[in-house]
């Protein structure tokens, strides 16, 4: 037990120095050794000495993002309660595929908490993340549109039918084209909807795309909106998009993996959220649930149990309200206790918490924004709608060039770190604030960062 406590300790050393050391570094050759060619060991040892390793090669080099300076990716720094919570969840160790103990039960509050806060009518269950929340939400999808075509793909296949399309923005996540590929669509049913000028779905295009595959003798199945998309933070025009959705009957999903915690404080700016039938969100993103913990919702659940469970229709009892066990819902049997650290972060925040979390770290984009805005060698490329900065460095014989060697070299240098994309033609960097202890001077030191590692490009 002492060896937990100096755990424990650790962590909170990490936790409580994180901001004094450098975001990111690079990993020396000998901490890499260590790190990738160890032997296997024949004897065992004590538990003290792991933690001095840990201590020693582990914690000195990671990734970055608990640092109030790390604006890569959507990579949030942990929740304190997530990870007190996360410890004993370990400890209990159970799996939540089902069964009459903790952990299950208190999965079903926090999914139910998750949808409250952001006014979804609608149930589920917690996920390895938005990648498998999606495999989950879009099989859901095939098992409706069959069943409503009068067959069952868990039985036929997808082999004689006429083919299914998906439809996604060109700003989609990766995650969309993955459920694809693996549910049996293939890339040919995958239609990808360009966007307006504020990186959003382009509804006539949808529609357009919509109308020509019917004409072609194809199934339209599902609409793939975002609400919140990783270059841009984008809010697709979700009303609109819902109602092409109703004409042609298709299945509504909305990506809110990022994103969709932005209604706690803007639901104007999501309306239309509701209406979807499937909607992902990841709490290990904005709210800072210590990863991993994605979570898929559904309008009417029964889809997706129709589309995993293997437990015959007859023995269950909807009637009754008995939703199962969660296994039946996904292809995971063996469950982690994602709910404790959910519940935790969300039970320490409150909603007032998480709409403070959420509106604090929107406001310091907006302030980043007005940074880039003023300034004459920067250019904001987009729209501040959720907590995502993108924008870029104006200047240099060739400023595609410069922006694409800005971000390793904002990280190697470890005061900031910042990643970059692609929008549209151009080379762009973006900047996601997720943490709350991000403040003006740390925007500050970010720009001052990229101009430093801009005039080291040329």
């Amino acid at each position: 037990m002492d060896e937990l406590r100096r755990a424990a300790d650790l962590a909170a050393d990490h936790l409580r120095t994180v901001g004094e050391r450098p975001v990111w570094q690079p990993v020396p050759d000998d901490a890499r050794a260590w790190l990738t060619d160890q032997p296997l060991p024949r004897a065992g040892r004590p538990l003290d000495d792991l933690l001095t390793d840990i201590r020693d090669h582990v914690l000195p080099y990671p990734m970055g993002n608990g640092h109030p300076r790390f604006f890569g990716w959507v990579n949030s720094p942990p929740s304190t309660a997530g990870i007190a919570s996360a410890v004993l969840a370990a400890a209990l160790n159970p799996s939540c595929a089902g069964g009459d103990h903790a952990g299950v039960l208190l999965e079903h509050t926090a999914v139910r908490w998750l949808a409250q806060l952001i006014g979804y009518p609608g149930d589920g269950l917690l996920t390895s993340g938005a990648s498998m929340a999606t495999v989950i939400a879009l099989a859901a999808a095939r098992q409706a549109g069959a069943r409503r075509d009068g067959w069952d793909p868990r039985e036929d296949g997808l082999w004689g039918r006429p083919p299914m399309v998906v439809y996604v923005s060109a700003e989609g996540h990766s995650c969309l084209r993955k459920a694809v590929e693996l549910l049996g669509f293939g890339t040919r049913g995958l239609r990808v909807i360009p966007v307006d000028a504020g990186f959003r779905m382009d509804v006539a295009a949808l529609g357009a795309a919509i109308a020509d595959d019917l004409r072609n003798g194809l199934r339209p199945l599902c609409v793939a909106a975002s609400a919140g998309t990783v270059n841009t933070g984008a809010i697709d025009p979700l009303p609109a998009i819902a109602d092409l959705a109703d004409e042609y009957g298709l299945w509504l999903h909305v990506d809110g993996a990022y994103g969709a915690l932005g209604a706690v404080v803007e639901p104007a700016a999501f309306a239309g959220l509701a209406r979807a039938d499937s909607l992902v969100l990841d709490p290990h993103k904005w709210l800072g649930v210590p990863v991993d913990c994605g979570c898929v919702l559904l309008r009417d659940p029964v889809t997706a149990r129709d589309a995993f469970s293997l437990v015959p229709a007859y023995l269950r009892d909807e009637a009754a309200g008995d939703f199962g066990w969660f296994s039946e819902y996904g292809p995971e049997q063996t469950r982690p206790l994602r709910a404790l650290k959910t519940w935790a972060t969300i039970a320490h925040l409150g909603s007032d918490g998480v709409a403070r979390l959420v509106a604090g770290t929107s406001a310091r984009a907006r302030e980043l924004a007005d940074l880039v805005d003023a300034a004459d060698d920067l250019e904001r490329l987009a729209p501040v709608t959720t907590s995502v900065v993108a924008f870029r460095y104006r200047h240099g014989a060739d400023p595609d060039a410069v922006n694409r060697a800005i971000p390793a070299a904002v990280q190697r240098r470890g005061r900031a770190f910042l990643t970059g994309t692609r929008l549209g033609d151009v080379e762009a960097l973006r900047a996601c604030v997720l943490s709350p202890a991000t403040t003006a001077g740390d925007l500050r030191v970010l720009l001052e960062e990229v101009r430093v590692a801009a005039g080291e490009a040329g």
